[in-house]
């Protein structure tokens, strides 16, 4: 059992003060979703944990296992199991998602297989899970629909086994089809132990994932948490409500 806590943090970029005294708390296992209008923080929220050089934590902490790794670098918190999926995913042509994968898997698992067997095991992976192995022969991002980055980007969270994802609009961009492997992919790795804390616009994702928790961000701070009630009041009267 993993827990990363959140305490008390504020962030901001440059001059300017995006978040103030953010706390969460995620066990492994545990669906956090994070809601709020647009411009209320919580891209900068996800990146900030992650280490993005954008932001800057100027108050509070991040603890990860009884471990205070607010300072460390993007690498250093990739190793120790934390996973970023971003809401615009980058392209990296010349590059195949296996190549990046396996060089990934190394540097964050310690993973001491050779490329072939490598691929195979993914490949498997890939299968098991319903989704098209094909993306690991593919450029990373390079090429793909939105539906496709999303479901790549599960593909990863299968391969890399972090502790804790945050997803940031992994529905966004993405048609039924797509989003129902999305989903289903998610819901595999929460079963296994990673815990999530997932950015979305859309209550309509209580239709596929039920949350142990909700929060709701607006202007840079948490104005409510609760269940997947919460969720259905927005979805019902929309941000003003609260």
């Amino acid at each position: 059992m993993s827990t990363l806590s959140i305490e008390h943090l504020s962030v901001s970029a440059g001059e300017k003060q995006l978040l103030s005294d953010i706390s969460l708390t995620l066990q492994s296992g545990e669906m956090h979703i994070l809601m709020g209008p647009n411009g209320s923080g919580k891209s900068s929220l996800l990146n900030a944990l992650m280490g993005h050089p954008r932001y800057t934590i100027t108050e509070g902490k991040m603890v990860l296992d009884g471990e205070e790794i607010t300072s460390l670098s993007t690498e250093k918190k990739a190793k120790l199991g934390l996973f970023l999926s971003l809401q615009h995913l980058p392209e990296i042509a010349g590059v195949t998602l296996t190549n990046f994968l396996h060089r990934a898997a190394k540097e964050v698992k310690g993973s001491t297989q050779g490329p072939l067997e490598f691929y195979r095991a993914s490949e498997a992976k890939a299968k098991d899970a319903g989704i098209d192995p094909v993306f690991l022969k593919k450029h990373v991002n390079t090429g793909l629909s939105g539906g496709e980055k999303k479901q790549s980007e599960v593909l990863q969270l299968l391969i890399l086994e972090p502790k804790f994802a945050f997803l940031d609009e992994i529905d966004s961009g993405v048609d039924v089809d797509a989003m129902k492997k999305v989903y289903a992919g998610i819901e595999r790795l929460r079963a296994s132990g990673m815990g999530f804390l997932l950015v979305t616009h859309h209550p309509k994702v209580l239709e596929h994932l039920i949350p142990d928790h909700v929060h709701i961000l607006r202007d840079g701070a948490l104005v409510a948490s609760g269940g997947a009630e919460l969720a259905e009041r927005i979805a019902a009267d929309g941000f003003a409500a609260l």
